[in-house]
Parts: C-alpha cells; structure tokens; sequence
C-alpha cells in the first residue's frame, strides 16, 4: 500500500455511480503521490477518467471509498479554501459580452477581499501580462479565438495565486501552435515555486514539458512517472505510441502490473510535507505569480458579492441588444395587444327599461337586448383582465425561464471559486423584479388609461405584479433545475399554457378539478383578484353574469400569489446549492 506523503496524495480512490445492485465505476483504486513545483500531465484515452479524477480532486465529485489528502489534510474533513484551488474547465468561464479586462475584475471583486481599486488594478494588469493577453484586454469574450479564452480562463483562475491549478482539457480543439503556448504556459507557472498543476489532456504531442505523466485507462491508473519512463514502461518509441500499446490488455492487467512496478517509477519526495510559505500582504503584486501568495485571503461577504453580480448582470443585460429589443417589444407590444379591443373604452352599462307603459312584450325584448348587453360587457371585461394577466405570465416566462440554465456551467464554477449561491440568488431576484414591476405597471396604466378599466388601480398594479413574480419565480426555480437553457424554456412556455385553461375564465371548469389545479394557477388568482376590485362598480355585477368569482376569497388571491413567489424562489435556492456540473 503506498504512503500519503505528496503534498497532493490520492489514497485508494474509487467512484461509483448507478444502483447499488449494478453499480458502475468510473475510477478504481487511483493511488498518487504528487510533490510541490510540478506539471503533471494527466493522459488517456477517450472515457478512461481523466477529467472523472481532477474533479474528485476538486470536490467537484465525491469519492465513494478513499481519501484526497493536501498537505497532510484529508479533504473529505477540510475543504480546500476557495483561495487554494484553481480549476479552469473545458468550456470559457467568462461572459461573452463583456471584455477580457472587466472578467478580471469582476473575478477579483468575487473572490478576493481586502484590495483596493489600485490593487486590483496591478493585480489584474500583472496577471494577463504573465498569460499573454493584456495587448487585448479591451476585447469582448466573444471574439475571442479559442487560445486567447483559454489564457483567459487561465488568467481568471489565477486571481488568487491558487497552490493546485486544475487544466481539464485546456488544450482540446487548439492548433498545435496554440497548444504548445498554453502547455508551456501551465509549465511556467509551475518553475520556481510549489504550485501544482494537473493538466488533463488528450494529445501527447507535447507531454514532454510535464514534470510527470499519470496515465489513466478505464477508470484505473496504470502508470505516472517521467516522460522517458512512460516510453520505457510501455516499450514505446514515442509518447504517441502508448495508447495503442493500452489497447493490447484489459484495465485490470495493466493496473495489477502497475501496482507491481510503481516503485521504480513514482517521483520520489524529498521535500517536507508542508503548506507553502505566507507571502507578503495582499497589495504585493508577484512577478511571476507563482511563488508568491497573499495568503490568507478572505473571500468578499454575501453583501458584495450580490452588489458586484447585480451590476455585473445589468451591464451584460445592457450589451445584448437582442434581449433589450425583445423585452421593450414585449414591454411597449404586449398592452396594445390587450387594447385594441376597447379602443374607445368599454361601454356603459345600460339599465334595462322597464317603464309602465309598454307592452309585456316589448319589456321581455328590453330585458333580452340587456342581458346580451351585460353579457358581452362581461366577457370583455374578463377578457380585458386575464389577457392582460395571461400575457404577463408569458412576459414572467420570457425573464427568467433561462436565467440561470444559460449560465450554469460559469455558476458552478464561480461556485467553487467562494461564490455563495444565496448571492448569486439575489442578484438574480432583484433583476427581474426590477422587469417584472416595470411590466406590470405599463401594462395595468396603459391598458387602464386607454380602455378605462375601473376599480382600484393600485391593488390592479399589485396584482398583476404579483401574477408576473409568481410565473417569474416559478420559471426561474425551472430554470436552476433544468440541464439545459432549451429545456427550461420547453417547460416555461407549457407551465404558461396551461394558466389560460385552467383559469376558469374562460370555460368553468368541474368543481373538483377546479379547486384541485386552482392552488397552483397563478393566474387565477390574479383574474379574480383584480375582477374583485371592481366589485363596487356595475361592470362587477356583469362579470359576474358570465364569469362568476368567489369574492368571499378576498385577500386569498393576493396571499396565493406571494406563496407562489416565495415557493418558487425557495425551489431557486435548492436548485442553485445543487451541484450541477456536466
């Protein structure tokens, strides 16, 4: 059995997934010992557990039997401190709308606390200057060539001059010119210092600057140790050769015979089992930002952290000029939709003639021609109302539904960088609340100001606001449950369908199925609130008519509605701390 003596040590990792009666492994029995100042590169083929094991060095995943040791620490017991671990993924962890430079910022901002504007300033400028990329910091993510977002997620990693930088497949989908550069970037930071750094790769081209070489094959370890080792342990003429040669023999052969002869391979430690030294105060800006560390460093509270996300997801909203003209169409489009069919107000209603002198005939028609009257002035009036709602609920769809599923893959990331979940909710919440009241009172003033609605139009205003909350919310707890911003939307847009329907406005519905799907219909709530504004006026009686509503509900609707937007965000925050990586 090896010993724990790297200052990264893996001791009998095994994961599994899948039941318990037929589980699958994914890693077995991975047993390594890595020592300060090293790149190691982690090889194999496709599937065989590469990124599987940087991610249960991480935390990303959870080891089912074993233990990830750093610096004598059993991490299952101590986590590693967000300041100690970079991890820079295989898809960009910036936002494409904003510049190279304001990614670095903001990631200071996020992770680091205690520095003034002049010292992220010289922090920012010091790192992008040792990745190559300051000549383009005033760039936008998105044009970006594939080189440049990978220095870019290198950079946005090193903000905290992290001990263990993790690189899963940073070079993938790079020309060989791009790939040298970032391979003997992550070399460099490795020189002079006890950073370590595991670059997870495909290609062997240039595995030659690596320290060592862990090569992994269906879920086991069958080898780490130098270049010129790899080469004499598979009897290869050239890095290129080995995954053949793995080819010849089963998993399970190649690890036994690696647990036989991992003692002449394995790097040998002759260094002291010991955290890297403290390095000089958090303003010292490192010359090549490997050896020196401002350690400790304190990660921002939940206060700045939402202060710097909200301002962060206002500029980018400002500079995606196709969703600020889709919601303005949304915002100015939506009310004249509802408009147009009271354009010279809603009518008055008439009382019926009922005058001594004429005929029984002639008031029998009298009292037809009203209650069709009535009629029609109730079903415009409903109409006016749970359009007006109905349409609010697919505004609420459009805000949120993939509000957090888009950016998924960046969150879990910032997640593991310190980002705290209850910030990133917030940040969040106060954006789209900022939408929703914007919405629901244009369109409430709008629609009111051109048709005349009556009743009260500050409970009408807080009515369909809440309308819009609730759908807002609820499709925003979809969107932190769903894989993928296409699903969230699918889902969205269904959940939106079914509030016409099952609102009663339309057709009534059987009393035991209305009041089982009523509790789950905001709409509902919000039609019969705002009808029951009006219930002082005559167009009340003449809803009633068609559309009857339980007055006796009262407060109920305006109750039934903020459940629906606490429920919706309390599903958001479980959804958010969910550990969502692909």
């Amino acid at each position: 059995m090896p010993k724990i003596h790297g200052v990264l040590a893996l001791h009998h990792i095994h994961l599994q997934v899948g039941p318990t009666h037929a589980p699958q492994d994914l890693l077995r029995d991975v047993c390594l010992n890595i020592p300060p100042g090293q790149l190691v590169g982690i090889v194999g083929p496709a599937g065989s557990g590469k990124s599987t094991l940087v991610k249960v060095i991480a935390g990303v995943h959870e080891a089912t039997e074993g233990g990830v040791h750093w610096c004598g620490r059993d991490l299952a017991e101590e986590d590693l401190a967000p300041y100690d671990i970079g991890y820079v993924p295989q898809f960009s962890i910036a936002f494409d709308h904003l510049t190279v430079w304001e990614s670095m910022i903001d990631a200071l901002r996020l992770r680091v606390t205690g520095l003034s504007e002049q010292d992220r300033y010289f922090r920012a400028k010091s790192i992008l200057e040792q990745v190559g990329i300051m000549g383009i910091s005033g760039r936008r993510v998105r044009v970006l060539s594939g080189g440049e977002k990978r220095r870019l997620g290198l950079a946005l990693e090193l903000v905290t001059y992290p001990s263990l930088l993790i690189a899963d497949e940073v070079t993938s989908g790079l020309d060989p010119k791009s790939e040298e550069e970032i391979m003997r970037l992550m070399y460099d930071l490795t020189r002079g210092g006890e950073r370590i750094v595991l670059a997870v790769t495909h290609n062997l081209r240039h595995i030659a600057l690596c320290d060592s070489v862990v090569v992994m094959f269906h879920g086991s370890m069958v080898f780490h140790g130098t270049t010129a080792q790899l080469l004499e342990y598979f009897k290869a003429e050239s890095a290129e050769d080995v995954f053949p040669k793995l080819a010849k023999r089963n998993p399970q052969e190649w690890h036994d015979a690696w647990n036989a002869r991992r003692a002449e391979f394995e790097p040998k430690m002759d260094q002291p089992l010991a955290a890297p030294d403290p390095a000089p105060p958090a303003s010292t800006a490192p010359e090549d930002g490997a050896s020196e560390r401002p350690k400790p460093i304190a990660t921002p509270g939940l206060l700045n952290q939402f202060l710097v996300l909200l301002e962060r997801r206002w500029r980018i909203f400002f500079r995606d000029k196709s969703q600020v003209w889709l919601h303005l169409a949304l915002l100015l489009g939506f009310p004249c939709l509802v408009v147009i069919f009271a354009l010279g107000g809603l009518p008055q209603v008439q009382n019926p003639g009922m005058t001594a002198d004429i005929n029984v005939i002639q008031q029998l028609r009298e009292a037809i021609a009203f209650t069709i009257q009535s009629a029609k002035i109730g079903q415009l009036v409903s109409g006016l109302v749970v359009m007006q709602v109905v349409l609010l609920t697919l505004m609420g769809s459009n805000n949120s539904a993939r509000e957090i599923a888009a950016e998924r893959l960046i969150f879990e990331k910032e997640k593991l960088g310190g980002l705290r979940p209850l910030s990133y909710l917030a940040s969040k919440a106060t954006f789209l609340c900022v939408l929703v009241a914007l919405q629901s009172c244009w369109m409430a003033v709008f629609v009111n100001g051109i048709c005349h609605v009556p009743g009260d139009l500050g409970d009408q205003i807080l009515l369909l606001f809440l309308a819009n909350a609730a759908m807002t919310s609820t499709c925003l707890a979809i969107s932190s449950m769903m894989k993928s911003p296409e699903q969230a939307s699918l889902v969205s847009i269904y959940l939106v369908g079914f509030q016409l329907p099952l609102s009663g406005a339309v057709l009534g519905l059987p009393d035991f199925f209305r009041w089982l799907t009523r509790p789950f219909i905001a709409a509902y709530w919000s039609w019969s609130g705002v009808l029951q504004t009006m219930r002082d006026t005559r167009y009340y009686d003449v809803v009633q008519s068609v559309a009857p509503t339980d007055l006796s509900l009262g407060d109920l609707c305006l109750f039934a509605l903020a459940c629906h937007v606490i429920i919706g965000l309390i599903v958001s925050y479980l959804g958010c701390i969910r550990c969502r990586w692909e």
